[in-house]
């Protein structure tokens, strides 16, 4: 029994056991100038992906994930208060996969893959530095970082006929006329062209980034962090094959597809919105965002017997040297295989077929214009494909369709009606015209080992003027004519 007046201490509660300050200030220095280093051998994939979120709207929102993922790690800051770091060399060598990784997709010329495994390099290199524990404690923020890397281009393609394949159910369930030609969907308000812009990687990418912050925060059973995310895969595909289908059938109340299609960007981050808006509330009655309380969480019983023990500054050194090293050993062995891929194209003078009403600088009322490449034996692919590219100025908007060369392969064409341009570019490799594929890739990363199969040649081939649809018919038989022409001429460059 208690006195009256006198003041009683409350039981002692769960208390976090705080490591030493030097042992993560040691490690923090050590993490900061690792990261710095890291940030210098893959300072091309970090300068590619900063162009992409320029370029695209589809990766804008990644300047957003380094803040996102710094606020997800300040709020499971408390858990490292009682899990000390504990760098471990041998958990480094986890780099050696995706070390090789890397260097087969520098040689394949996949700077997508070149980024995912330099990503997947940082995660073991922070791993090693801070030990299994920490690292699974600061799961989430350290995963979140993914989000960095602009992923998914290679899924635009099926995207589009994905959403093709939409309006064209919606439109006999709308019973509305129609003809579909792969992305051209013809009704009686006017033609139809799915986009690279309409095939919705925009939304996809952004709710997926979207979902993974909302299961994060929201959720904590691994089940229901599943269910969101595969949602935030399946809706915006759907939503996004609605809303263009409702653009087509806009176009027959107002009588104008292009008065349907004005501003359908625009409206279509509208609908996204709201989608995104019903997703959450759905989402809201399942929560689980109670906050920790101290001495509660799985991640405590990752600290039982750790105390406050101070890292060895052998094993730091060891744990972060042995990461940096094998981090760079692909890159280091890149430098040495490119060296002899170093040189600038050359650019030899196009040789152009002409048809009639046409001559080496016009066809009537357009202007012609024509350019050839011929890339070092040595040279990767995403060189080839930066040039393509390039030459061809590419835009998700653009309209874009293939016109067969003689003896297999086909041009790639790009209508930009805004600036006056119809632009075809091909690449070759041992006399074949080949795409962007896996095939062609592989072929240039054996050809750039051990030679013997040719040097990759693009060719480009430009019609201006405007309106440029009043020149579509002049620039696919300026084409068909480059048999005996650019496209002889680049598959005799092409010889080994």
């Amino acid at each position: 029994m208690n006195a009256i007046g006198q003041t009683v201490a409350p039981p002692p509660a769960a208390t976090e056991a705080a490591p030493a300050p030097p042992a993560w200030r040691m490690t923090a220095v050590a993490l900061i100038l690792g990261l710095a280093a890291l940030l210098a051998v893959f300072a091309e994939e970090a300068a590619a992906a900063v162009r992409v979120w320029n370029t695209s709207t589809a990766y804008n929102h990644c300047w957003l994930i380094a803040p996102i993922a710094a606020w997800l790690a300040w709020q499971r800051r408390h858990r490292l208060a009682a899990i000390a770091p504990a760098p471990q060399p041998l958990l480094a060598l986890l780099a050696i996969p995706p070390a090789l990784a890397w260097l087969v997709a520098e040689r394949l010329g996949i700077m997508e893959g070149r980024q995912l495994t330099a990503w997947a390099l940082i995660q073991v290199f922070v791993l090693a530095v801070i030990g299994w524990r920490a690292a699974l404690a600061m799961a989430v923020p350290l995963a979140y970082t993914l989000f960095l890397v602009p992923f998914g281009g290679f899924a635009v393609p099926y995207l589009q006929l994905i959403t093709a394949h939409v309006i064209d159910l919606g439109l006999d369930l709308w019973n509305i006329s129609h003809y579909v030609d792969g992305l051209l969907i013809d009704t009686p308000a006017g033609r139809f062209h799915v986009a690279e812009a309409c095939a919705g990687l925009r939304f996809a990418i952004a709710a997926l980034a979207f979902g993974a912050l909302y299961a994060a925060t929201m959720f904590r059973s691994p089940g229901r962090r599943l269910v969101v995310m595969a949602l935030a895969v399946v809706v915006p595909i759907v939503a996004n094959g609605i809303r263009a289908l409702g653009i087509v059938v806009a176009a027959e109340y107002l009588g104008s597809a292009e008065a349907a299609a004005a501003d359908h960007v625009i409206y279509g981050w509208g609908f996204f919105s709201a989608v995104i808006l019903l997703l959450i509330l759905a989402g809201l009655p399942f929560r689980e965002d109670r906050p920790e309380k101290p001495g509660e969480g799985w991640w405590r019983r990752l600290a039982r017997g750790q105390g406050a023990r101070p890292v060895r500054p052998a094993l730091l050194a060891g744990a972060a040297g042995l990461g940096l090293a094998l981090a760079a050993a692909g890159p280091a062995a890149a430098a040495g295989l490119q060296a002899d891929g170093a040189a600038a194209p050359e650019e030899p003078a196009p040789r152009l077929a002409l048809p009639p009403g046409c001559t080496e600088h016009a066809c009537g009322a357009f202007a012609v214009s024509a350019r050839v490449l011929v890339f070092p034996q040595a040279a990767t692919w995403n060189e080839v494909a930066g040039a393509r590219r390039g030459l061809a100025r590419e835009h998700d908007e653009d309209l874009t369709f293939g016109v067969p060369i003689p003896g297999g392969g086909a041009w790639r064409v790009r209508q930009q009606a805004e600036a006056g341009r119809l632009v075809a570019t091909a690449a070759w490799l041992d006399r074949r015209a080949v795409g962007d594929g896996l095939r062609s890739r592989a072929e240039q990363a054996l050809n750039s080992l051990v030679g013997g199969r040719g040097r990759p040649v693009v060719a480009m081939l430009e019609l201006r003027g405007h309106p440029v649809t009043a020149g579509r018919g002049t620039f696919e038989a300026l084409l068909a004519a480059q048999g005996e022409g650019l496209a002889a001429q680049a598959a005799s460059l092409s010889r080994p």
